[in-house]
């Protein structure tokens, strides 16, 4: 007794949907390409814009860190007398007046922030601008980077469905115009189709 062997045929569906579709019209091939477009656009653009956007930030913090340097500064008075700080990273510290000397060799005076237990006399790393003038410290390097990447983050996704959205609104578009297009053959073609049918279509 023989024995029937079962072939199994896979269909190969091919990459382009219209490609040998008999009904394909050209708003078809247009949309297709819309899409792929759109798609890829939104891909790329989102990781390209999020990587600039990332990149901006940490070019801004590092012109940042370049204009500052820190100096030796001396406190004035106890910590415990300066006011204190209610607000921000350095609540418990103090508001005290150091003093310092400048690059040109001038003494300088300004409010910075200590510990509490710091006394007159003992010393304070501050940081200076260019111009001599007090600013705060520069974010540290984990601080950049993080700031950088939740910038990305933050921006990819958004240029991503911006694109999407525009891409969805020509589509939109499209679709509408091929759905007048329907009609305007089925008003032409209509008649015809009610004839053949005996007048039941």
């Amino acid at each position: 007794m023989s024995r029937t062997r079962r072939v199994r045929v896979t269909r190969r569906r091919p990459l382009w949907r219209w490609r040998h579709n008999p009904l394909r019209r050209h708003s078809d091939v247009v949309e297709a390409w819309i899409v792929l477009a759109v798609w890829t656009v939104a891909l790329l653009g989102g990781l390209l814009a999020g990587g600039a956007a990332g990149a901006a930030v940490h070019r801004g913090f590092a012109d940042r860190r370049a204009a500052t340097h820190s100096v030796s500064a001396r406190l004035t008075e106890n910590a415990a007398k300066g006011s204190p700080v209610f607000a921000g990273y350095d609540v418990g510290k103090s508001w005290v007046t150091v003093r310092w000397r400048a690059a040109d060799g001038s003494t300088r005076t300004g409010l910075a922030k200590a510990p509490p237990t710091a006394k007159a006399g003992s010393r304070l790393q501050v940081w200076v601008n260019h111009g001599g003038q007090l600013v705060g410290p520069p974010p540290s390097g984990a601080e950049v980077a993080c700031d950088s990447l939740a910038t990305a983050f933050l921006v990819a996704p958004l240029v991503a469905t911006a694109v999407w959205g525009g891409g969805w609104v020509v589509r939109r578009q499209l679709i509408r115009r091929r759905l007048a297009e329907w009609d305007a053959e089925w008003r032409q073609i209509g008649p015809q189709w009610r004839n053949f049918s005996g007048g039941k279509g």
